[in-house]
């Protein structure tokens, strides 16, 4: 563990970008009143409590938050494990912070309930506070963030518990989100608890290759650097890096390698000001080195539903040995590191309001918009959205284009009825065929990545049948699809009761 985070620590990377001498002394008067209310308390790691608002607070203006979200993730605990009331902290600090953190209180332990159960409420919870407000996940991610930091000082069934909800939940939700530097760290702790033999045997190897590899990458960034400036390229910028423990794993798990297979581990990027820098800096690349087919894809042209944007190639380098280059601009890093964060800066100008921020997210962002239809179609009080969300959300990653161009991203296996039923209720009870790439395709075709599909309707059409449950692949699809089947069954008892009464 680094240094400890102090509240002038807190203050000097919020002045960064907070100038209005009022947003400064409002996150001062909510680290007294935090450092008050828990007072006397301690973490397990023996540090008094205040230190984890604080760190918490700390990365929240790292990501460059309003001052009403830091103001909350000082208080994020206060509701929890203090006497203090929502009604107080709302008097104190206004409704906004105090919204929040009621959003960010995790659910307390019910009693007669299920591990399960328990879990299912706490996901159902977590979700629909997040689809009300995204300052609530930016709070939550940083606070799970700084938790899975010091897990070390947790019983074994904790860390467990915790690691796996963090992998399940909040990785794949910073991901979605575009964060990918929490996305990699929370993947990377969680995997250090879940199967600490592969954590320590990939990190030891990534160690002990690591001179050698550092010095490959340098090699590499002077050629690259010779090879802009001779080209007239100016204001660029290179960096290298070496992929996180979790995605080496997760590759030498899903393609059975060794790790002295892995043979991408490096990756270079460059930065430019412009977008047509990139496609010329890529040109470049190419001209001099060979790239490996089918590993080129343009992120830039097509950015993904996380508004990520980049080109990415993979080329034989120096010496034979393997690089992946992603290549964009200045603007574009900021997002790819910072997500929907870097999105929403807080700017001092600007009027700032939190209702518009969740209308600028909900039309950037389309599966965050889909997020509260998903908490709120859970029928059973066991079931666990989480479920739902795993299947058509986070395991999106089947691109697909509307005839206009928009695009929409499914789970793999997924279907033209899921497409359909994902552009409307009624597009999907009305469908009778599905067109892609401008030929006729069964209901049954399994969608690919850059397929343009485009549904065929009849007003007439008698809508959904049992067998629609087997070729749907997203649970939304089949939300709808038993919706209507259960009113036909309910419609059909009712007219029969009619029969009989009469």
């Amino acid at each position: 563990m680094g240094a400890k985070i102090s509240i002038e620590d807190v203050i000097a990377k919020a002045g960064e970008y907070l100038k209005n001498p009022k947003s400064i002394e409002l996150i001062r008067e909510a680290y007294e009143c935090a450092r008050k209310q828990h007072e006397g308390q301690f973490r397990k790691s023996s540090d008094p409590y205040i230190q984890h608002p604080l760190e918490v607070a700390y990365m929240l203006a790292e990501l460059h938050s309003s001052p009403t979200t830091i103001v909350a993730g000082l208080l994020h605990d206060v509701l929890e494990d203090t006497e203090m009331t929502k009604e107080e902290l709302a008097a104190k600090f206004g409704e906004d912070v105090a919204s929040i953190v009621d959003g960010v209180t995790k659910i307390g332990k019910l009693k007669y309930m299920t591990r399960e159960k328990a879990l299912a409420r706490t996901h159902q919870k977590i979700l629909l506070a997040m689809a009300k407000d995204i300052r609530v996940v930016l709070v939550k991610l940083v606070d799970r963030v700084h938790n899975m930091r010091t897990l070390d000082y947790q019983t074994p069934d904790k860390q467990l518990k915790i690691a796996r909800e963090t992998m399940d939940l909040y990785a794949p939700l910073a991901h979605r989100l575009g964060m990918y530097r929490i996305k990699a760290e929370l993947e990377d702790l969680s995997l250090k608890y879940l199967s600490p033999d592969e954590y320590n045997h990939i990190k030891t190897q990534i160690e002990a290759t690591a001179a050698a590899r550092d010095e490959d990458i340098h090699h590499m960034e002077v050629r690259l650097e010779e090879l802009l400036r001779s080209n007239k390229i100016e204001n660029f910028q290179i960096t290298g890096r070496v992929k996180n423990i979790y995605s080496v794993c997760k590759k030498m798990r899903t393609k059975n390698l060794e790790f002295h297979q892995v043979y991408d581990l490096m990756a270079l990027r460059i930065l430019v000001p412009t977008v047509e820098e990139c496609y010329h800096v890529l040109g470049l690349v190419h001209s001099q080195w060979t790239p490996l087919p089918k590993r080129f894809k343009d992120y830039i042209a097509i950015p993904k539903p996380n508004l990520y944007q980049s080109l990415h190639t993979t080329i034989v380098g120096l010496n034979g040995k393997i690089y992946e280059i992603q290549i964009r601009t200045y603007e574009m890093d900021e997002i790819a590191e910072y997500g929907i964060a870097a999105h929403w800066a807080y700017k001092e100008d600007k009027a700032y309001s939190p209702e518009k921020e969740q209308i600028e997210i909900g039309s950037k962002l389309r599966w965050y918009r889909e997020l509260l239809s998903y908490v709120e179609m859970n029928d059973s009080e066991d079931a666990d959205p989480l479920d739902n969300i795993r299947t058509d959300i986070f395991s999106a990653n089947v691109y697909v284009f509307t005839p206009k161009g928009d695009v929409l991203d499914f789970p793999a296996d997924s279907t033209p009825l899921d497409f359909a039923y994902r552009i409307h209720t009624e597009v999907g009870n009305k469908t009778v065929g599905a067109i892609v790439n401008g030929k006729m395709v069964p209901l049954t075709y399994k969608l690919k990545t850059g397929d343009v599909v485009e549904i065929k309707t009849n007003k007439n059409a008698n809508g959904p049948n049992e067998d629609w449950l087997r070729i749907v692949k997203t649970s939304h699809a089949r939300h709808k699809i038993t919706a209507i089947l259960n009113k036909r069954r309910r419609d059909m008892l009712i007219e029969k009761g009619k029969d009989e009464f009469e």
